[in-house]
């Protein structure tokens, strides 16, 4: 990788904000396509290089009622960037705030940002007044593009006089009548590889948001790895996948790798499992990626459904359980691409496809990634041995204003908060995350292996296990489930559960306290919010 010295950004906000050099992890770039020349912006390569190809008449976003030509999408991204840019006053650097769910004018605002040499803050939709207050402060944000839909929250966190332009409205001032009236071409902004051109926020599971930010390489970079030598796409794909834009996971899956190959992509706003099973049988998808909640919601229709064109399923997020592996490969023949990726890596880095799928394990070190498990002093344990996961690649952990930079990166690894065992064949066997290893009676039991039994019961429908503080044994394990509708356990339900579980794994990680709950406490992004199940 190249030296890059000189920086396109005007507004020079995200450059002063990095975490000084001494805290970055080691980046490493050891595959020949991640060699990326100096000056790169990473919306030319995903989108107008296809255009300049000949490609220009192939699909690439796709809905209900629409589908959108490579061609047209570049269109409506420069005349994006010229609104961006002529009406709003964008200087390259700017931070600008995206909001809605997935549709094809949130793919064209994102890319509107990148050409112009903008910072893209993608957000959930769902989020509210007080989030969004946080994201807008925290990221200096100048300007706002919205869903028509969702701007009440948006107008309530910022000050008067913000900048907001709403798309999808029937307006003269909506987006897509103002982006009618410019050019549909744009001179993109000769951004340099290193320029910031993206911030993922991420509370994780601790509520707590934060700004981790990437560089227009870390964009391609993703593709280039994962996607590249794991998922392996081709330009005859049709992805389709659950989360948000917003969400790094979606990113990738959603625009970032199907446009990579000059694949398309099917959007849905409200992708709810059997909305995604129903466009998978009536537009062929063939790349799916959603999280392992929605795998097993999907379990009892598989047999019937038709999956013809599917030939990928990725999951991510959370842990996925063997139970659920194994149920929709019996119920479809498919072997789930199961990986491990982090908002501070940006996208999978541990992962396996295919006949190098094993199932229970995450995988194996992506290509273009190196991973160890360690000791608590940063030194590599022996295979079979619980240790801390750390990583090293070509992306990495950089916090906005270097908050909380140490706790995640140590000695150039990228330390991600879990607990892993490496096998003798370099398969990654996920334990827990760091603090939802349970220590109970002096035994450590790792709250996921507990779930990945009670999910073994048909009456579980989910499952989240998290220590509490007992007196006599210094922690125990709690069980807190959602039963199946219908489902019936007889007249002691939380001992039933707990026999259940005893048959399964070891008698002493049987969980000492069951709770029966409708449903789980989750983010916007589908993962589980542990720490308020420790609370509650």
């Amino acid at each position: 990788m190249k030296q890059v010295t000189r920086s396109a950004h005007v507004d020079t906000f995200t450059r002063e904000n990095l975490p000084p050099r001494a805290q970055w992890p080691e980046f490493l770039f050891t595959l020949p396509e991640l060699d990326y020349p100096s000056t790169l912006n990473c919306a030319e390569e995903l989108l107008d290089h296809h255009v300049e190809a000949g490609s220009g008449d192939r699909r690439c976003v796709v809905t209900e009622t629409e589908t959108w030509t490579y061609s047209e999408l570049l269109a409506r991204s420069n005349q994006v960037a010229h609104v961006l840019v002529q009406d709003m006053g964008l200087v390259p650097g700017n931070r600008v705030l995206l909001r809605g769910p997935n549709n094809p004018w949130l793919v064209a605002s994102w890319f509107g940002i990148i050409k112009a040499g903008g910072v893209a803050v993608a957000t959930m939709p769902l989020l509210r007044k007080r989030e969004l207050e946080a994201m807008v402060e925290i990221a200096d944000v100048g300007m706002a593009i919205c869903d028509h839909r969702f701007t009440e929250d948006l107008e309530a966190a910022v000050p008067n006089g913000f900048p907001i332009v709403t798309y999808g409205g029937d307006g003269q001032d909506d987006l897509t009548a103002v982006a009618a009236r410019r050019s549909s071409t744009f001179t993109n902004v000769a951004t340099a590889a290193d320029d910031v051109c993206m911030l993922a926020f991420t509370s994780g599971t601790t509520g707590k948001p934060k700004a981790t930010m990437h560089f227009h390489r870390d964009v391609l970079a993703i593709a280039d790895t994962f996607s590249r030598r794991v998922l392996q796409p081709t330009a005859g794909d049709l992805f389709a996948a659950s989360p948000p834009l917003a969400f790094t996971f979606g990113l990738g899956q959603s625009l970032v790798f199907p446009m990579r190959v000059g694949a398309a992509v099917y959007l849905l706003e409200q992708p709810s499992p059997a909305r995604l099973l129903e466009a998978v049988e009536r537009h062929g998808v063939t790349v799916l990626a959603t999280a392992p909640t929605a795998y097993r919601a999907l379990v009892p229709d598989l047999a019937s459904a038709r999956l013809s064109t599917l030939r990928a399923c990725v999951s991510a997020g959370e842990t996925l359980p063997e139970a659920t592996w194994t149920a929709v490969h019996d119920g479809c023949g498919i072997r789930i691409i199961d990986g491990i990726g982090s908002t501070e890596m940006l996208h999978i880095f541990i992962s396996a496809a295919g006949s190098e799928v094993r199932p229970g394990t995450t995988g194996r070190a992506v290509p273009g990634y190196v991973a160890e498990v360690q000791d608590p002093q940063g030194r590599p344990v022996p295979d079979g041995e619980l240790g801390r996961l750390a990583v090293k690649g070509p992306t990495g952990c950089r916090y906005l204003r270097g908050d909380r930079q140490a706790t995640y990166v140590t000695d150039g690894w990228n330390i991600t908060g879990d607990v892993y065992v490496r096998d003798a064949d370099g398969y990654f066997h996920y334990q827990a995350r760091a603090d939802d290893m349970i220590i109970s009676a002096g035994y450590n039991i790792a709250g996921p292996e507990v779930e990945e039994a009670l999910l073994r019961h048909p009456a579980v429908a989910e499952a989240a296990v998290v220590g509490v503080p007992d007196e006599e044994r210094g922690m125990i394990v709690k069980a807190v489930v959602v039963l199946r509708p219908g489902a019936e356990l007889g007249p002691e339900p939380e001992h039933s559960l707990q026999d259940f579980v005893k048959s399964q794994i070891a008698p002493y990680k049987y969980p000492r306290a069951v709770e029966f709950v409708s449903e789980l406490p989750r983010t916007a992004t589908g993962k589980l919010q542990r720490f308020r199940l420790r609370e509650g």
